[in-house]
């Protein structure tokens, strides 16, 4: 989310339809952007503008600046508070019902008498159905994001034992520029190597399986890049290294220089 500001925002995809991904957001103070408008009763729009998030700085007119902490957000597969809510002339009109996380099934804030409306699809079935909207629109989306030159793709915990999500998972690695990260606790029925063995190109993919591998601390602590912020830390302790009798040093004796690459 704090990438530089040539590089496209982190879009994240998921196939869960609960709210985990919504609440670490609010718990990291980051914006996130979806295809709903609106506040207090958000609706999904079918049309898709390349939106985004800057601001002007104080006192500096004309030059917006790329507004860090911001990433889109995709659930594939529906989500527990998106609802079909038909009114006149608009049968296929869906709205986020916003209601309290860990909020109980039937409690008044979730809108009692909903199942019919209720916008996931946990059947077998899911497979067809999303060629019917919202979730064409949605899945257009995640081939646009991710079948483009230089494309990284990383999935964590997905299995691979979705048809339609890893079509375009093939058709992204169709690209010799795109690249595939998956990282997973075990391969479970064979699923992902028998992935990889289906794809042409397997030098586009990387594997990190197994319970090491699979435990997310162990990621972020070792494997996850440095936010961008760090490049600029690193640079204003060199300037006042070159510029004062008594440089600051970090934690370690001696000042590295970090790679010079916005790369993320």
């Amino acid at each position: 989310a704090s990438r530089g500001v040539t590089r496209e925002r982190l879009h994240v995809f998921t196939t869960n339809y609960e709210r985990i991904v919504e609440f670490g957001a609010d718990l990291l103070g980051l914006r996130v952007m979806d295809r709903f408008v609106g506040g207090l009763e958000p609706v999904f729009r079918a049309s898709r503008l390349g939106i985004d998030m800057h601001y002007n700085p104080p006192g500096i007119r004309g030059e917006p600046r790329y507004l860090e902490g911001v990433i889109r957000l995709t659930k594939l597969h529906g989500s527990i508070d998106w609802h079909q809510d038909e009114i006149a002339g608009q049968s296929n009109r869906i709205v986020r019902r916003v209601f309290p996380f860990g909020t109980a099934l039937g409690h008044s804030a979730t809108h009692l008498n909903t199942a019919d409306s209720l916008m996931i699809y946990p059947n077998p079935a899911k497979d067809l159905e999303t060629l019917e909207y919202p979730y064409a629109e949605l899945f257009r989306d995640f081939a646009t994001a991710v079948c483009q030159p230089n494309a990284v793709l990383f999935t964590y915990g997905y299995g691979f034992g979705d048809d339609h999500i890893n079509r375009v998972v093939r058709d992204m690695l169709t690209i010799p520029s795109t690249h595939l990260v998956i990282a997973s606790y075990n391969d479970a029925g064979d699923r992902i190597f028998n992935f990889c063995n289906s794809v042409a190109n397997e030098a586009q993919i990387s594997l990190l399986i197994g319970p090491y591998f699979g435990d997310l601390s162990t990621l972020v602590d070792n494997y996850l890049p440095q936010p961008a912020i760090e490049q600029t830390i690193w640079k204003m302790a060199k300037l006042i290294n070159r510029r004062t009798a008594n440089p600051l040093s970090p934690d370690s004796s001696d000042l590295i220089d970090p790679p010079e690459t916005d790369e993320l």
